[in-house]
């Protein structure tokens, strides 16, 4: 395995995305912003990622812009903009840390990874990858939810083993 990019429904995303059309909620920017990003459109995604992230900011709640954040920087990790992306979600980390907030700590620990992973820092992914399977597990998630964070280990410690 050479990616742990997800696998696309390219019709269901498309039809998904035509559904919400033209909304400006937070939450419906945010699914567009995800979309776009599966579907390969990553400047309208980013354009997006940073509009959810001002909303998500003037809204005052500190926790969904972290989480709006945290989609930004994995748009910009589809761009191949590695380090910007690495920065972003390394503050995304400390932030969730000092907020506890378990559950986004876990996916921007798990989307570091992912970065890491991209570029080749497999020892730096695998410690990502770990750490959010831990917090995953703290948090009480399912099998179902811990599984993108447990084949990433495998592939990982497959690929420093070879």
């Amino acid at each position: 395995m050479t990616t742990l990019r997800e696998k696309v429904d390219v019709q269901a995303a498309t039809e998904r995305l035509n559904e919400l059309g033209l909304l400006r909620s937070l939450s419906a920017l945010n699914e567009k912003v995800v979309l776009l990003r599966l579907l390969g459109k990553l400047d309208d995604a980013f354009v997006i990622a940073n509009e959810a992230v001002r909303q998500a900011r003037f809204s005052g709640d500190r926790e969904m812009a972290l989480g709006a954040r945290i989609r930004r920087a994995q748009v910009q990790q589809y761009q191949g903009k590695y380090p910007a992306a690495l920065q972003e979600l390394g503050l995304c980390v400390e932030e969730a840390q000092t907020h506890e907030w378990g559950a986004l700590e876990a996916i921007a620990t798990l989307s570091r990874g992912k970065v890491h992973f991209e570029t080749k820092d497999f020892d730096a992914a695998l410690v990502d990858f770990k750490a959010a399977v831990f917090l995953m597990e703290r948090q009480g998630a399912s099998i179902d939810q811990l599984e993108s964070a447990l084949v990433a280990v495998a592939v990982t410690e497959s690929l420093l083993a070879a």
